[in-house]
């Protein structure tokens, strides 16, 4: 029944340049998503609306479901396209999609009629009363309510003629790539995907930078990560993800500096690893999915001295979430089940049994210092022998 879809978009965010900046943006991401899908189409962006049109079967579901996870959709309209046949081939198919689709339910209504092609013989104050009429007379179960309707029923007259009423909604946000890029440190936990999401929906391009530790963390560990970028890729697109032996920084950190500082100093040093590949990658920011006082290492000032190490600003968009707040978005974007299968990352290798949760900047610079003679050398190491796999 449905050979195309209304896709609406929060007009009201953007205006002059800014406008064709975010209707370009996302109909490069609706074909991305689209690639996937049992089908063939065409996305048409035509004044002020972007289409999409299937040109032969297409699996509905499947689309629909893809077209979900585009940022910047605000609603996804289910469409029957009509050629311009005047206004009696008009009424009968109204009339036609209301008793198909919502058949003889008892309900209100109300018509929605937007006249674009202004030399259409009737206004759109007309063409309501007189749609809302022919609906009357042939659904005797169908009722007018102009202030809380059941359901609109939306005509839209352009070149063609758009009939729908069903909204389904989509996830929000700005299309991904209006917003600039970041790197997301990400590890094998809830926390970070989650991260990476919430930024991607403001539409921020996102890289990111795992930290692997063999042979104390497993291929599978690894493969654990790569398998939650591409969860978090069917959202924000490809993800560029830098694989980093982390496993001889680690061992050197917990030969010459104190336990308790563990997580701090080797926290520091992702940070600082995590940066370097921001600057290649033309990134803007770093993405860490912290939340305050949920671990050692996330108190104010364990924070205050990770953030020390960059120049970069550092996103933290679950900073201020409680645990159950952050599954409850990994649930959503199918990220949780692969989080909690049973493979450690280098995170949980090294724990201190009492680590230190009011860190002294004074202090871990001091014992840093027992690092100078390799570690500058260990990290450009690290850097250059990284793997990166491209996730989508």
């Amino acid at each position: 029944m449905y050979k195309a879809f209304l896709i609406k978009y929060a007009e009201i965010a953007i205006k002059g340049k800014n406008r064709y900046i975010f209707e370009d943006a996302l109909v490069d991401q609706i074909r991305h998503v689209l690639k996937g899908v049992d089908g063939e189409f065409d996305v048409v962006k035509e004044r002020g609306r972007i289409y999409v049109f299937a040109r032969g079967e297409y699996d509905y579901e499947e689309t629909v479901e893809a077209l979900k996870r585009v940022f910047g959709i605000f609603g996804i309209c289910p469409a029957v396209v009509l050629q311009d046949q005047g206004y009696e081939e008009l009424a009968k198919a109204v009339v036609s999609y209301t008793q198909e689709v919502y058949g003889d339910k008892t309900m209100t209504f109300k018509m929605d009629v937007r006249r674009t092609k202004k030399s259409y013989p009737m206004n759109s104050m007309e063409l309501n009363a007189e749609l809302g009429g022919e609906i009357l007379d042939a659904c005797p179960n169908m009722k007018v309510d102009v202030h809380k309707p059941d359901v609109f029923i939306h005509v839209e007259i352009r070149d063609k003629i758009y009939l729908y009423s069903q909204v389904i909604p989509g996830p929000g946000g700005m299309p991904v790539g209006t917003g600039g890029r970041a790197m997301l440190l990400l590890s094998g936990g809830i926390d970070s995907p989650v991260a990476g999401y919430m930024i991607a929906k403001r539409g921020v391009k996102i890289d990111a930078v795992y930290f692997h530790a063999p042979p104390y963390t497993s291929e599978r560990a690894k493969q654990k990560v790569v398998d939650l970028a591409k969860l978090v890729a069917r959202y924000s697109g490809p993800i560029r993800l830098h694989v980093v032996n982390f496993t001889d920084i680690q061992l050197y950190i917990y030969e010459k500096c104190p336990h308790e500082e563990l997580t701090i100093i080797m926290r520091r040093y992702m940070m600082k690893i995590a940066e370097a590949f921001a600057e290649k990658d033309g990134c803007l920011g770093l993405i860490t999915g912290e939340s305050i006082g949920q671990v050692a290492s996330q108190t104010m000032q364990s924070l205050a001295a990770t953030n020390e190490v960059c120049s970069m600003p550092v996103f933290r968009p679950v900073i201020g979430f409680d645990k159950q707040e952050i599954v409850d978005v990994a649930l959503k974007i199918n990220t949780y089940e692969t989080s909690i299968l049973p493979y450690e990352d280098c995170c949980t290798i090294f724990v201190a049994k009492h680590p230190v949760t009011k860190p002294s900047l004074k202090v871990i610079k001091r014992s840093e210092e027992k690092l100078q003679e390799k570690i500058e050398e260990m990290m450009e190491e690290a850097i250059q022998t990284a793997e990166t796999i491209i996730c989508e």
